[in-house]
C-alpha cells in the first residue's frame, strides 16, 4: 500500500501548478492533503477511483484537511469530538479492517509564539486521541506536524531554538509522542540522512538554497514496524512551499 502526504498551501492554486498530474502518475492508495484552505463547494475536485473526504475550518480561506482513497473505510470521523479543538478542520480520521488513518494539520506556534499554550495543550489532546484509537487497533499518522523534532531536521538549528517549529517545548511533545510507541518512518529507514526538507519558505527563496525543515511525517505505532516497506520525501514535486512524503507499508 502506496500512502501521500501533502501540505498543498491551497488546493486551489496548488492544482493550477501541476497536483492533478503528480497526484495521476504517483498513483497512490491513499492521498492525504493538508491546508486546504476552501469551504465546501469552491472546488470541482472529481478523482476517478476515489472517495474523497473533507474538513473544512470554520474560518474561510483557512486551514483544513482532506483525503482520497481508493478503499472505503468502515467509518470516517471529522475532528477529535472536543469543540475547543475541532473549528479547523484539521483531523480527519479513516477507520479500515486493520489500521486506522489519521491525517493532521498541526496548529502553527505562530510569530512570537503566540499559540505556543494552545499548541501545548493541542499536544496532551491528540496525543491521548491517538493512543486510544491505538489501544484499539493500529495507526497510521501523517501530515503537517509543524515541528522539526532533532537538529538534523532543519538547516539552522542554531537561529531557530526559540522560532515556532523548533522550540524546546515542541520538540519535547514530538518525543513524548514518539516514546508513547509511535515511529517516525522517515528516520526509521534514514536515522542519519542530513539535508532532507520538506517545507522551505517562500519569503527567503529557502527553496532554492535548500534551507528548509522536515516537518512533514509519517508515523506509525510500532506494531506496524515489521510491515514497512519504504518513507521518501518527493522534495522535486512543486506546487506548494511544502513537497510530498511518501509510505509503503504491507497493509491489504
Amino acid at each position: 500500500m502506496k500512502l501521500i502526504s501533502w501540505n498543498v498551501n491551497g488546493i486551489r492554486a496548488c492544482m493550477k501548478k501541476g497536483f492533478l498530474d503528480y497526484f495521476k502518475e504517483v498513483d497512490a492508495d491513499i492521498f492525504c492533503i493538508q491546508e486546504t484552505k476552501l469551504q465546501e463547494g469552491q472546488i470541482e475536485l472529481d478523482l476517478e477511483g476515489y472517495y474523497d473526504y473533507w474538513n473544512y475550518a470554520e474560518k474561510k480561506g483557512y486551514s483544513g484537511t482532506a483525503v482520497f482513497t481508493k478503499k472505503k473505510p468502515l467509518s470516517v470521523k471529522y475532528g477529535v469530538g472536543i469543540e475547543e479543538h475541532d473549528k479547523e478542520g484539521r483531523v480527519i480520521t479513516l477507520e479500515y479492517k486493520d489500521f486506522y488513518l489519521v491525517n493532521v494539520y498541526t496548529p502553527n506556534s505562530q510569530r512570537e509564539l503566540a499559540r505556543l499554550e494552545y499548541r501545548m495543550d493541542w499536544e496532551d489532546m491528540f496525543r491521548s486521541y491517538l493512543l486510544e484509537l491505538d489501544s484499539k487497533k493500529p495507526v497510521i499518522i501523517c501530515g503537517d506536524l509543524n515541528v522539526a523534532h532533532k537538529e538534523i531536521d532543519l538547516k539552522n538549528p542554531s537561529i531557530n531554538r526559540k522560532n515556532a517549529g523548533f522550540t524546546d517545548e515542541e520538540r519535547g511533545k514530538m518525543t513524548e509522542l514518539l516514546n508513547s510507541g509511535f515511529i517516525d518512518t522517515f528516520r526509521y529507514f534514514y536515522p542519519d540522512e542530513e539535508e532532507a526538507y520538506t517545507w522551505w519558505s517562500y519569503i527567503t527563496k529557502a527553496r532554492e538554497r535548500n534551507a528548509g525543515w522536515r516537518i512533514d511525517y509519517f508515523l506509525v505505532s510500532k506494531e506496524l514496524e515489521d510491515r514497512l516497506i519504504a518513507a521518501e520525501i518527493h522534495s522535486d514535486v512543486m506546487g506548494s512551499d511544502h513537497c510530498p512524503v511518501v509510505l509503503e507499508i504491507k497493509l491489504k
